[in-house]
Parts: C-alpha cells; sequence; structure tokens
C-alpha cells in the first residue's frame, strides 16, 4: 500500500510578502550609489569596498526576492514539485555572490596598504553614519521571519553585518582625521572582507547542504526513524529520507513495515499530523509494507 499525506496548509513562502524586499533593495540601491560617487571622490577604499558589499547585498536580496517568487508557483506537468528549489539555489548564489566580492576588496585593499592613498575622513564619516540608517532599517525589516527562512535569515545576517560596518567605518574615519594615519582606510577594508566571511560562510554551507539534499539542520533524523518505529502496529522503518523541498519546506518519504492492515488510513493520517506538528515536516510520502525483508530498498546503503 502506497499513500501520501501533505500536512502544510499553503506555501510557507507566499506569506512572506514582497514589501521588504522592495523597501530594501530601494535603500541599498541608492546608498551604493551616493557610496560609489563619494568613495571615488575622495579616494576611499573603505567606502568602495563597503559599496561593493552593499552591492552584493542588493543583488542578493534580489535573488532571494525571485527565489521565493519562483517557489511560490505551481507544480507543472514538467516540474511535478513546483519550483520550491529556487529559494535554495537563490542563497546558495547569493552566498558565492558576496565571497567573490571579498576577493576585489582583499586584493585592492592590500595595494592601498603598499601605496597609501589620502582621504577626505569628514565626507567618509558622513556616508558611514548614512550607512548606519540605512542598514539598520533594512535588518529590521527581516528581523521577525529571520528564523523561518534561509534566505530572509541570510538578508537579515548581512544587513545586520553591514550596520556594524559601517560603524566601523565611522571609527575609522574619525581616527584618520585625528591622526592622519591613512593605511587604516585599507585595513578597515580587511575587516570587512573577514566579516563578510564570516557572516557568508554558514549561509554558503547550509546553501549547499540543501541543495545536496542533506536532512535539514532543524531536523533530527534519528528522533523520527524512533518515531516511526514507535508508531502501534509497526515492525520496522527503512527507506527513510528527509530533505529540503526549498529553504522553508521539508520532504519525506519512507518504508513501513506492518502486517496487519487494519486501520491503515486513520494510521496513513495521523502519520502525517504528527510528522507535521512534532517535526515540521510538510510533504510526507508513506509506503505500508505487510513483511520485512523482500523489498530491495530495505538495506541502509540502498537509495
Amino acid at each position: 500500500m502506497h499513500a501520501h499525506s501533505d500536512g502544510s496548509s499553503g506555501s510557507h513562502h507566499a506569506r512572506v510578502g514582497s514589501a521588504p524586499f522592495v523597501v530594501g533593495l530601494s535603500l541599498n540601491t541608492l546608498f551604493v550609489v551616493a557610496e560609489i560617487i563619494f568613495g571615488l571622490r575622495v579616494h576611499s577604499l573603505a567606502l568602495l569596498a563597503d559599496a561593493g558589499h552593499n552591492l552584493g547585498d542588493v543583488l542578493g536580496l534580489g535573488l532571494a526576492w525571485g527565489g521565493l517568487l519562483l517557489a511560490d508557483r505551481p507544480p507543472s506537468g514538467r516540474h511535478t514539485y513546483g519550483l520550491r528549489r529556487a529559494s535554495i539555489l537563490a542563497a546558495l548564489a547569493n552566498a558565492i555572490l558576496l565571497l567573490v566580492a571579498v576577493g576585489g576588496i582583499l586584493v585592492e585593499a592590500l595595494r592601498r596598504l603598499a601605496h597609501p592613498v589620502d582621504v577626505t575622513a569628514q565626507v567618509v564619516m558622513a556616508i558611514a553614519a548614512l550607512g548606519i540608517v540605512v542598514n539598520g532599517s533594512s535588518a529590521l525589516l527581516f528581523l521577525a521571519r529571520r528564523s523561518e527562512d534561509l534566505n530572509l535569515r541570510g538578508a537579515f545576517l548581512h544587513m545586520a553585518a553591514d550596520t556594524v560596518i559601517s560603524f566601523g567605518v565611522l571609527v575609522s574615519a574619525l581616527a584618520i582625521a585625528r591622526t592622519g594615519w591613512t593605511w587604516l582606510d585599507p585595513a578597515v577594508s580587511l575587516a570587512i572582507a573577514a566579516v563578510i566571511v564570516v557572516s557568508t560562510w554558514n549561509l554558503l554551507v547550509k546553501a549547499l547542504r540543501l541543495a545536496m539534499d542533506a536532512v535539514p539542520e532543524s531536523i533530527d533524523l534519528a528522533a523520527v526513524e524512533a518515531y516511526l518505529s514507535r508508531v502501534p502496529g509497526v515492525t520496522a522503518v527503512h527507506d527513510l529520507h528527509i530533505w529540503g523541498m526549498s529553504t522553508t519546506e521539508v520532504a519525506l518519504t519512507a518504508h513501513i513495515v506492518k502486517p496487519e492492515p487494519e486501520s491503515d488510513d486513520k494510521l496513513l493520517r495521523q502519520i502525517c499530523r504528527e510528522l507535521h506538528d512534532r517535526f515540521r515536516i510538510e510533504h510526507a510520502t508513506i509506503q505500508f509494507e505487510r513483511e520485512d525483508g523482500p523489498c530491495r530498498q530495505a538495506p541502509a546503503h540502498v537509495v
């Protein structure tokens, strides 16, 4: 007997809304333009480095938004799961994009350390202060949803990190104005690169794992298997697979050995409800088997 039940009540992505992305993209795009203009005018690598970081965030927000919109599209004859995985690919592309930007920042920072360039500290301080306001406001847009979606968590972390980075640029510009130490500008750029790597690495690892169909970190595989094994009438569980359909939705398939056929339909509904309520597994497909042994997929090493 093979049966399926979807415990979700609708797409998680549909509840996110576009407003945070529209506001965040608008604010950060304007800020990037301002940083590039004034960074070139006053020869500040710290401002240009931060502009490169914020440009990555603008593209990342666009990717995350596009991924969520695609994930909301219904299944089709070609894509029977819909395009839910687009949100995973968007998170992965976002992380890679930011790490590539780090390379450019590092090369230019090292060049500026060897050949310092004078900067206008007062202008840098003004732009950095504006960055604290813009990035802080953008981070607040994703604060409430940061624990629900890897994309939104990435957006929040980037905006929050940018707020700290802008504060660092402000402090370094103030120090340059008082001491004349122009080497502080590329030094801060190196610190910015380090912050980008730290804040992005975890996002990259998680996105890669989801892209490779790893069990999501929020799911305890042993606990799920233990629950299924304790279901009344069940004598064995095998061919258990759990993976992320998107950055918010989890799917499961399993073969459950249940010799007695009584109450199969009722039990199936109970199992799917429990998987959803206990483990937040929205899409569960269960295959009942009457005896343990003949199934070719019973061995743990067989997929």
